[in-house]
């Protein structure tokens, strides 16, 4: 499975925060993630907006570490010189997909982000005490390992009954009829051996055939001189109405 990539976007405010940034980056590293960042991937003579770019377009996800700082020279655009140069400018995140973007709040008593993701979800890591609960969160969305999976659709409980047929309880003809079909599945042939069926029945072979003769009275299957089975356009109908054949 591919590891997934996550490009780092954070201003220099202060050493305590370029601190806090390479500890996120470096437990993300510990838990599966390739996190991409400047403090560890830049050396001297590198082109920091070079290296800015193809992080963005390499990346799964861009986490954008948001401060008061950091979101004002994102909605300004502000460029400049040296570690400034890091900050990812409006006009560049706004060429790739901000679906990719995952704002991180690190803002004490706001929840700022730059002004073109102010409708996206964010995270929030403002608190010490909800950093792992956030933390956890992050994880699971960067692996797509969700903590609830969205469970599928059941069956239309008001279904008229004209259109589902009641199963009855003992119904030797639904018994028969289940592994007539289940054989018929299985082999690419249109006839099903008798034999074959009588050794899975779960019933006396005599009251196997009582229920073979119902079945074929009912037209749902036809049986030839050397008691092989077929099944028949009506038996087919059937298993369907029944939902004993995978649909």
């Amino acid at each position: 499975m591919a590891i997934p990539k996550a490009f780092i976007s954070y201003s220099h405010d202060s050493q305590d925060h370029k601190k806090w940034v390479l500890d996120l980056a470096t437990r993300l590293r510990n838990n599966g993630i390739d996190a991409i960042l400047d403090q560890w991937d830049l050396k001297p003579g590198d082109d920091l907006p070079r290296f800015m770019e193809q992080g963005l377009i390499a990346a799964d996800r861009v986490l954008m570490v948001c401060t008061d700082k950091y979101v004002e020279k994102a909605n300004a655009g502000a460029g400049g010189v040296g570690y400034e140069k890091m900050i990812v400018t409006a006009d560049l995140l706004k060429t790739i997909d901000s679906n990719k973007v995952i704002p991180l709040i690190r803002q004490s008593g706001s929840h700022n982000v730059p002004t073109f993701l102010r409708s996206k979800l964010f995270l929030d890591f403002s608190r010490p005490d909800q950093f792992e609960f956030s933390f956890d969160e992050l994880i699971r969305t960067l692996h797509n390992a969700p903590l609830y999976e969205k469970p599928i659709i059941a069956n239309n409980p008001f279904t008229p009954v004209t259109e589902t047929p009641p199963n009855r309880t003992g119904d030797g003809v639904l018994v028969v009829m289940k592994l007539v079909v289940a054989k018929f599945e299985s082999q690419s042939t249109d006839y099903i051996n008798y034999g074959s069926l009588v050794r899975h029945a779960p019933m006396s072979r005599i009251m196997f055939d009582l229920y073979i003769e119902e079945a074929k009275s009912e037209g749902l299957i036809t049986q030839d001189p050397d008691r092989d089975i077929r099944l028949t356009g009506k038996g087919k109908h059937y298993a369907i109405q029944h939902k004993i054949i995978r649909q």
